[in-house]
């Protein structure tokens, strides 16, 4: 089971002072000083406002009608500043980054009176942090392992796990918010992962399953009263599908001539897990990137740790005027039928699959990870891992990954998006 985030560090502290004979942090499992925000090992200058060929794509945003009235706190706000067609990002794809493939040492004689059970438990956590032989296959040489021993403890009630990104939009002609006003429209990206997943070193491969999602009220939850309509902008997405969401465009009006619509900045990135407590769904989320939440983190409210009660809108039924898309998810008649004639249902997955999805986020109070995690009786029975717990053996397992990586910048080496076209990930306003 992973550490947490302090003796994280402290593994760090004393992995640093051992001798060569030591495991390292790669070897072992043990993650390595917490990252500081904004550190990188490769970081370079952005360029705000670099132009990008334009395209014609409808987004969700222009599909919305538009609105007279302000809505109330509790609905959504549906109509924001109208976002051109977003542009192609650059066609040519980064080469693919292999996971470091260093052999494992062989276990060394005990030194200073170190005892054979000593070294024997030293050689069974290599064993047990090692990729297995039988169980694991690496997809694609990327970071995403698959374990069947991992499989086999990962808890029923996390119905999905992945990685998640967080990112927002300045408004036509800002590059850089200044503050939540200056936003234009917030995003969520997730890339599930299989069950029995585990991470190891290098960035996630394209499984061409990503998915993005559209927050028009541009903010996250932050308590029971908060409830926001999101919508899945693209479903089973490919990561040039998602840049040419993310990045500049540069368009022509009649009134104001050329208008610049920004590139959208990254704010975060961690692990998330969809979870059931029986009545209900939740979206769990632990930061990795960055190590402590800034000022921008909680001007849009996130948080370190945190969760959301979700519950999918059927498409057949209505909806407050200004608070549904013009065109619903098509689901098949079996989706369709589990609603069994209700309004809305617990999410699943499997409703995040079908563009136009329409579900809300509802906002929990600090201890929200901890209601999102509880463990059910099922897997209490069958000894299954806590949710909890295998949500921060994901994470300690992406800290890892990010700190061997590019640091901050492995947001843009995960996504395929080149640092010098897009803002850098952004703490401060």
């Amino acid at each position: 089971m992973a550490g947490t985030r302090s003796s994280t560090r402290q593994a760090a502290a004393a992995a640093s002072t051992s001798s060569q004979n030591q495991p390292t942090p790669a070897q072992n499992g043990t993650a390595g000083a917490k990252r500081k925000a904004g550190s990188t090992t490769a970081s370079s200058q952005s360029k705000r406002g670099r132009k990008a060929a334009k395209k014609e794509q409808t987004t969700i945003e222009e599909t919305m009608p538009a609105t007279t009235t302000e809505p109330d706190s509790k609905d959504t706000e549906m109509k924001d500043e109208p976002e051109p067609a977003t542009a192609e990002a650059e066609t040519s794809k980064s080469a693919d980054i292999k996971p470091d493939e260093k052999a494992e040492p062989g276990v060394s004689a005990p030194a200073n009176g170190a005892t054979d059970e000593h070294q024997t438990q030293l050689a069974a956590d290599r064993e047990t942090d090692q990729p297995e032989q039988n169980g694991l296959a690496t997809k694609n040489g990327d970071a995403v392992q698959e374990s069947s021993k991992r499989e086999e403890s990962t808890p029923s009630s996390i119905l999905e796990k992945g990685i998640i990104y967080f990112f927002f939009r300045g408004r036509v002609g800002i590059d850089e918010p200044s503050e939540v006003g200056d936003i234009a429209r917030s995003y969520i990206i997730l890339r599930p992962l299989p069950h029995g997943a585990k991470l190891g070193d290098g960035p996630i491969g394209d499984s061409g399953h990503n998915r993005m999602l559209a927050l028009p009220k541009k903010v996250l939850p932050v308590s029971p009263k908060d409830r926001f309509m999101t919508f899945v902008e693209k479903a089973k997405a490919s990561m040039d599908d998602i840049k040419s969401s993310l990045s500049a465009s540069d368009y022509m009006t009649k009134t104001a001539g050329s208008r610049h619509t920004p590139a959208a900045a990254p704010i975060g990135e961690g692990v998330y897990a969809i979870t059931s407590t029986g009545r209900e769904t939740h979206l769990a989320y632990i930061l990795t990137i960055p190590s402590e939440v800034d000022e921008v983190q909680k001007g849009v409210g996130l948080r370190q740790r945190g969760s959301y009660v979700t519950s999918a809108k059927n498409p057949e039924t209505s909806a407050p005027a200004g608070a549904s898309l013009p065109k619903g998810a098509e689901y098949p008649k079996e989706i369709l039928d589990e609603f069994r004639g209700r309004g809305w249902m617990p999410l699943e997955p499997k409703l995040l699959d079908y563009q136009n999805t329409q579900f809300l986020l509802i906002g929990h109070h600090e201890d929200s990870l901890e209601k999102a995690t509880v463990p059910q009786p099922d897997d209490e029975k069958t000894d299954k891992e806590e949710p909890k717990a295998e949500m921060e053996k994901l994470e300690h397992e992406d800290d890892v990954r990010v700190q061997h990586l590019k640091g901050d910048d492995t947001v843009f080496e995960d996504l395929g998006l080149s640092s010098k076209e897009y803002p850098k990930l952004q703490t401060t306003w």
